[in-house]
């Protein structure tokens, strides 16, 4: 079964991250906390996946409590929540270097449009959002857009909930099946807020049609078994920042603004 695929049928999946066997085939050097690829097979099927021991995160001093590999976690747990299935299968377990957090690894769809752009300073393409005015040196500046898409759009969305502080154009995965994935989600959470993120194409604006629904229900779960499964990996208070972010999501009916105290966009931005 392809990456894509397993994703999309989340109960293998997670049987497979949490019980299978977890083999480490290399480190992505790119990441700034120990990142490893791997492959975990159970029962005769074999799929590759991504492992982030807790031994191998940076203290944090805006995170101070509980680990980078829990918020991811609870990352996907409200996601799956949601119904959206907007972050690949993820599970907290143990593995060659101890605790970590494992997820399925997605291939990207090569032949996929990309999502952002730099384009004329003047303004958008038709199906394009404005971020930021980018300078591209040589006293040259462009316009950083990204697509009218609503994959992105319920993204935005989640992300308002995560109160992610890192949403970068390399954060998500447009997947061979026309899926979107949004991954590393270990900054997220915080108290404050501190949504950080390329999507503010919708700020200010109302909600898609189906978000009041999925606020709603996400709300009563995190009063009763989602919120239950958050409380290994956040604290007391960031849980009450979450129902808090939710309320607000509701009460407002639209797309948050960037906070005035707080970096907008995340650096590098892709």
């Amino acid at each position: 079964m392809a990456s894509a695929a397993l994703a999309a049928d989340p109960a293998t999946a997670l049987a497979l991250l949490r019980t299978g066997e977890l083999a480490v085939h290399g480190r992505i050097t790119t990441a700034s906390n120990g990142v490893l690829y791997c492959t975990v097979t159970l029962d005769g099927r074999t799929a590759p996946c991504v492992y982030k021991p807790v031994a191998g995160e940076r203290p944090l001093w805006d995170y101070p409590d509980g680990t980078l590999a829990g918020r991811e976690v609870a990352a996907y747990l409200v996601s799956a929540a949601t119904g959206w299935a907007l972050i690949p299968p993820t599970v907290l377990r143990d593995g060659p270097h101890g605790p970590g957090m494992v997820q399925l690894w997605v291939e990207p769809d090569e032949a996929a449009e990309d999502l952002i752009d730099l384009q004329d300073p003047a303004g958008p393409e038709p199906g394009w959002l404005p971020i930021v005015l980018a300078d591209v040196g040589g006293g040259r500046s462009a316009l950083l857009v990204h697509r009218d898409d609503p994959r992105l759009r319920r993204l935005a969305v989640l992300d308002a909930v995560l109160n992610n502080s890192d949403r970068k154009g390399g954060h998500w995965i447009a997947a061979a099946d026309g899926r979107l994935y949004g991954i590393d989600h270990g900054v997220t959470f915080a108290e404050p807020a501190k949504l950080r993120t390329l999507l503010w194409g919708w700020a200010g604006e109302p909600l898609p049609p189906e978000a009041p629904e999925v606020l709603a229900a996400l709300a009563e779960d995190l009063g009763g078994a989602l919120g239950e499964s958050l409380r290994p990996h956040l604290t007391s208070t960031e849980l009450a920042a979450v129902r808090a972010r939710v309320t607000d999501l509701r009460d407002t009916g639209r797309h948050p603004l960037p906070a005035p105290d707080w970096p907008s966009i995340p650096w590098p931005p892709v």
